[in-house]
């Protein structure tokens, strides 16, 4: 057995107390295979305690699941954490404020890590501090495995498998979703929206330490809006991180082909509902540069609330997929339930799981869900009810 197999857990999830974190270890408890050695970290020994006994009304053997607590800014107490598992999950955001430490204590480690960053600055100021060294000890670092952005990274993958090889290929994608969010994730979202400054500093940075890509084009620019009468709606442009995710996978590997493309979009049925988000979000932005106005705005929910089970269980997605290239056109969709807890807790886990236990690509460093999981991670979702199908080929 390597030193990794022979640490105390096989998975820590850590954020376990929080919104999102409580609905991953449900699944855990119920989904998990027989044996996992699992813990529960977070900051509250009280509130981890309370977790637990929540989990042994599901299953009693719940009960003896192990807790951590210990805080964000305790890097020590992180790096006895890292080193105590296989791999760590974890929920604690904004990223770019509590998420440093721990990636850094599991990068040095060796320790596989995995988190729900939608955040450009924090995933790029992790590859250009933590990729050396993570490809020295074997870790792998895979940010943004929850609705950010598995159904876009996997489905664009799922997709261009339809495709024909050593070809030139292009897709859309096109997002639907009935859904409400957190406290946490708007935190996040507005914090993302104070730092524009940040962000492309950032991005500057890791363009200097990355690799150019040599004999192969992969991009992902931003489109314009248009009605798509394909999908029979106006499709936005998403400024959203997934795109930035997709395009590495496509930079990783050989099978998008010499010459890829991909753009983003979220349809929308209707020309006012259209405009009407274009200028919620613009007014969003613009509150967000105002530190006393964007405080009041987090103030309206605060991390760990977010909708109930009632809520969550009418909320849906779909992401429809148009690829093209060789002669070949194909539709594809990937579609869920509820996107941004339900799915995501769900993503977030079988992530784990599949860094813990699965034959995966012999792989180290920063990596997208793709270039990490792949395959292992499609079946998983597949199994676990996200539906992935071809819609139509012409």
């Amino acid at each position: 057995m390597s030193e990794r197999d022979q640490r105390e857990y096989d998975i820590v999830l850590y954020g376990a107390t929080g919104f999102v974190g409580t609905l991953t270890a449900e699944y855990l408890t119920r989904h998990a295979p027989q044996g996992l050695r699992w813990a529960l970290a977070g900051r509250s020994s009280g509130k981890l305690e309370r977790l637990r006994e929540r989990l042994a009304a599901i299953d009693p053997a719940a009960a003896g699941i192990a807790l951590i607590a210990v805080d964000s800014t305790d890097s020590e107490g992180l790096r006895r954490l890292a080193a105590s598992a296989k791999v760590v999950a974890t929920t604690v955001g904004p990223y770019v404020r509590y998420g440093h430490d721990l990636v850094a204590a599991c990068a040095d480690l060796g320790t596989d890590y995995l988190d729900l960053s939608g955040e450009p600055e924090f995933v790029d100021v992790t590859y250009v501090r933590h990729d050396a060294r993570a490809r020295e000890t074997g870790a792998r670092l895979v940010h943004a495995c929850g609705f950010d952005s598995v159904p876009h990274d996997l489905g664009v993958y799922y997709t261009v498998r339809q495709l024909p090889e050593g070809v030139p290929l292009r897709v859309d994608g096109f997002v639907r979703a009935s859904a409400m969010f957190s406290g946490g994730t708007f935190a996040s979202a507005l914090g993302q929206f104070a730092r524009g400054p940040q962000m492309a500093a950032a991005a500057q940075d890791r363009r200097r330490h990355q690799p150019r890509l040599v004999g192969r084009r992969a991009y992902a620019p931003v489109g314009t809006p248009h009605y798509a009468g394909e999908v029979g709606a106006w499709a936005l442009p998403l400024p959203t991180i997934d795109a930035q995710i997709v395009q590495r996978s496509a930079r990783a590997l050989e099978r998008y082909g010499p010459d890829f493309r991909y753009r983003h979009y979220a349809a929308v049925r209707t020309l006012p509902v259209a405009f009407g988000g274009v200028a919620g979000l613009a007014g969003l932005l613009a509150a967000a540069q105002v530190p006393p106005v964007r405080a009041w705005l987090s103030s309206k929910l605060a991390p760990g609330e977010g909708p109930d089970e009632q809520r969550r269980a009418r909320s849906w997605f779909s992401v429809r997929f148009i690829g093209e290239g060789g002669g070949r056109r194909v539709y594809t969709e990937v579609a869920g339930g509820d996107p941004g807890y339900g799915e995501t807790a769900k993503i977030l886990a079988e992530s784990a799981l599949a860094l813990a236990f699965d034959d995966l690509p012999a792989t180290s460093g920063q990596l997208t869900p793709v270039t990490a999981m792949g395959d292992a991670l499609l079946k998983r979702l597949q199994r676990a009810g996200i539906t992935f199908r071809v819609a139509a080929v012409r």
